[in-house]
């Protein structure tokens, strides 16, 4: 089994944080892509993945999983530990709901922020700029640490009790934020204690 990626970038840090949690890190061959040289969008790339977008998992039969909740239910139902996308009908979709509003909510608004509103990475990989759409995608991020932090006031994780593929989700989504300079507010203090929790988690602080 192996991933494209790239270390360190939020997509990809979600799959590898999964994988640490099943205990699996050392199952898979890792392949760096050189996204900063522009090798996502090479036809080679494009014909593992038509997305050009890192990560990519290839299987051993040779076939590809793309997009990091695919790839997560992937690692989740393949190796042995503590589901991430839950186990009984409610649990799975209450964890699909909670992943899916903090991955568009916040870690792709701010992306899009990044990408839109930002130099980002640069004149030759950040094409077709709308400032106005990522300025608009920043408050969206804001607005959904407001919805974050008062889920968490209630709740040990994002999705009840249980940590999961939400979790994962946030934390990177933070992450990204860090690096983008999009602060979480200062009186968000369920998110922020939250984070420190998710943080000290072997999976991350290894």
């Amino acid at each position: 089994m192996k991933i494209y990626d790239v270390e360190g970038f939020p997509n990809p840090a979600r799959v590898r944080i999964a994988l640490a949690e099943k205990g699996a890190t050392d199952k898979v061959q890792f392949v760096p892509v050189d996204v900063m040289g522009g090798e996502h969008r090479s036809d080679a790339f494009k014909a593992m993945n038509p997305d050009a977008v890192v990560p990519c998992l290839e299987l051993a039969d040779g076939s590809h999983i793309s997009q990091c909740n695919a790839i997560t239910e992937y690692i989740d139902g393949h190796f042995e530990g503590a589901s991430l996308t839950g186990e009984s009908p409610k649990e799975r979709a209450q964890v699909s709901m909670m992943n899916l509003r903090a991955e568009n909510g916040l870690l792709n608004a701010v992306s899009a922020y990044f990408h839109h509103a930002t130099p980002g990475l640069g004149p030759d990989l950040e094409t077709d700029q709308c400032a106005e759409w990522g300025n608009k995608q920043k408050v969206v991020a804001g607005q959904t640490m407001g919805y974050l932090d008062d889920v968490l006031a209630d709740n040990a994780f994002l999705a009840g009790d249980k940590f999961s593929m939400a979790d994962i989700t946030a934390f990177a989504g933070l992450a990204f934020a860090d690096f983008a300079k999009v602060d979480i507010p200062a009186s968000f203090s369920n998110l922020t204690a939250w984070r420190a929790k998710v943080a000290a988690r072997p999976s991350i602080a290894g």
